[in-house]
């Protein structure tokens, strides 16, 4: 069974194809990313109109690059993924029309693929592991804690009251004329600096919430950078290193109580399992505290392969795969969805505004 998948949620236009060997195991066949950083660094941050042009003029090749690079034909697909949301309204469109397109053009079923499902399933696919797990889901869009219980089942348990954790990276890049994207620039910038010599905020950390908020801390940031104008190089590096140690301290601190947590669920779980997915996840001082924090509680600590932390289509068409054996499709009509939270039930989180909605 041959998945094809599709992603154009945001700034990459991406395909794969994933199936399974004749153990189950899990194969990629094929993977192609292509970004649109150049597009959208003279911006300081990605345009929607722009990403949605680009990802119409290039998406008919990237998916024959991924049909080619898996030895197959289009012919021998047999279903078709796509992100149907959350993102960008316009690159959502361009994925979901070709692949209904082209499911109806093979005959071959179409499924609409749930994008943060997608990060919280790629576990699945690297690692093999077993329901239930906590996901930690730290993106450019999003930051929560989920319980996945089962497929399509998930229970939230935070999320930010003002911006997700890859938006404050992206802005204190910029903030800090660092470029784009913001996350990596803040990291490799953060090497050279000294994480001791300001005292950021730590915001809601000990308070009795699994929720998140980061708004304070950037502003912490702002006001420490105008009160040093001019900015000296180690200046900025020490700023980088602040930073990216309260973020750090935060995500141990939430991780470590919904650990509790599901401890008191799953109370018989030998070793229960952490993942951390989305681009935040890339980072390699908070993935390695929060393995080390893991290590202290006895848990297993799973992360994806680099590669796949940011938004690709292996994790799109894996998605698919595991709700196509389940016997779903979608119907073609189907629309994109700008918002679509992994557990429709849960109350909505009212901060800035931006995430005072279903999250």
């Amino acid at each position: 069974m041959y998945v094809l998948g599709i992603e154009t949620s945001c700034d990459e236009t991406a395909a794969a194809i994933v199936t399974r060997d004749d153990n189950g195991a899990p194969q990629i066949l094929s993977d192609i990313v292509l970004s649109q950083v150049d597009d959208h660094s003279a911006f300081g941050g990605v345009v929607p109109e722009i990403a949605a042009r680009a990802h119409l003029s290039a998406l008919d090749r990237v998916i024959e690059a991924a049909v080619n690079e898996a030895g197959m034909t289009r012919s021998d697909i047999d279903a078709v993924a796509a992100t149907g949301g959350p993102g960008l309204i316009g690159g959502l469109i361009v994925g979901l029309m070709t692949a209904k397109g082209l499911a109806a053009s093979l005959g071959k079923p179409f499924l609409a693929v749930n994008h943060l499902e997608a990060h919280a399933l790629t576990a699945r696919l690297t690692d093999r592991i077993e329901f239930p797990y906590l996901l930690l889901l730290v993106s450019g869009g999003h930051t929560q804690i989920v319980a996945v219980e089962g497929l399509g089942q998930y229970r939230r348990w935070a999320t930010t009251i003002d911006d997700a954790l890859g938006e404050a990276f992206d802005k204190t890049a910029k903030l800090l004329s660092l470029g784009f994207p913001g996350g990596p620039a803040v990291e490799r910038t953060a090497m050279q600096g000294d994480p001791a010599r300001f005292d950021f905020p730590r915001p809601l950390k000990g308070q009795n919430t699994l929720n998140f908020s980061f708004s304070g801390l950037k502003t912490a940031i702002r006001q420490e950078a105008e009160r040093l104008a001019p900015l000296k190089e180690q200046d900025v590096a020490d700023l980088c290193a602040a930073f990216q140690a309260a973020v750090r301290d935060v995500l141990v601190d939430r991780a470590s109580r919904a650990m509790d947590r599901f401890e008191e669920i799953w109370p018989d779980m030998e070793r229960p399992t952490l993942v951390v997915a989305g681009g935040v996840a890339a980072n390699q001082v908070l993935r390695g505290s929060l393995a080390a924090a893991c290590g202290n509680k006895n848990w297993r600590f799973v992360a994806p392969p680099l590669k796949l932390c940011g938004d690709n289509a292996v994790m799109v068409a894996w998605a698919g795969l595991e709700r196509f054996e389940r016997g779903e499709v979608s119907p073609m009509s189907f629309a994109p969805r700008s918002r679509w939270p992994l557990d429709e039930d849960v109350a909505a989180v009212i901060g800035s505004g931006k995430r005072g909605v279903k999250a």
